[in-house]
């Protein structure tokens, strides 16, 4: 159905706030949570996604689990990123392999790169983990880099959302230097397709709900 700016069901102030903020997303940075149960860790990384220009944001759970959105924690940014459950991570790793995507993987082992290593000018998926197991084993085939955070504490990691939060804003820092932010990474007819989305579906299921 298309919908054009006068059946948009907000503001023009807010249509052309909507058009801002989707003339700086990344479509081709790509956050990939596996097994991320905790609703405030889960919460917290689609915030920060969403606050570093990420469309799209993919999560596997233990089967059985409920999506853990603390609304009081995004503060409404699950409403502007594209949230996408899997019930085959390796699967899908492997076809955003094939797109052309790189898999930047956080892991505590050997064989790692620091962080800031890592070119994310490049499409990207950051795989993140399991509170307390981290990625799981069978993802990291599928890993084009594994990557680690220095340290020099006692203690050798970090909460999954402030480690996450780290990595995203040093792609945030290399894109912004390459001047990915300046011009729109989506196509006039992707942008006005997720304009319908927001300013008139979601809209309306709001109003009805």
């Amino acid at each position: 159905m298309a919908v054009n700016n006068r059946e948009y069901l907000v503001l023009p102030r807010r249509l052309s706030r909507m058009r801002e903020v989707l003339a700086r997303r990344q479509k081709d940075l790509v956050l990939f949570m596996d097994r991320v149960r905790n609703e405030h860790n889960f919460s917290a990384l689609i915030r920060t996604a969403e606050a570093v220009g990420v469309l799209r944001i993919i999560y596997g759970l233990v089967e059985g689990d409920r999506v853990p959105i603390n609304e009081a924690v995004t503060q409404g940014a699950h409403r502007w990123v594209f949230l996408e459950e899997t019930r085959n991570p390796a699967e899908s790793l492997r076809r955003l392999r094939e797109e052309g995507f790189q898999v930047v993987v956080t892991w505590l082992g050997a064989g790692t790169l620091d962080f800031r290593e890592v070119d994310y000018t490049r499409p990207t998926v950051i795989v993140v983990g399991n509170e307390a197991e981290g990625v799981s084993p069978e993802l990291l085939p599928m890993a084009t880099h594994r990557i680690r955070i220095p340290m020099v504490g006692m203690v050798r990691s970090l909460n999954v959302s402030v480690a996450t939060g780290i990595i995203l804003y040093e792609a945030f820092r290399q894109r912004e230097a390459a001047g990915l932010y300046e011009e729109s990474r989506l196509s006039g007819s992707e942008m006005e397709e997720i304009l319908r989305r927001w300013a008139y579906e979601d809209v309306i299921r709001e109003r009805r709900r």
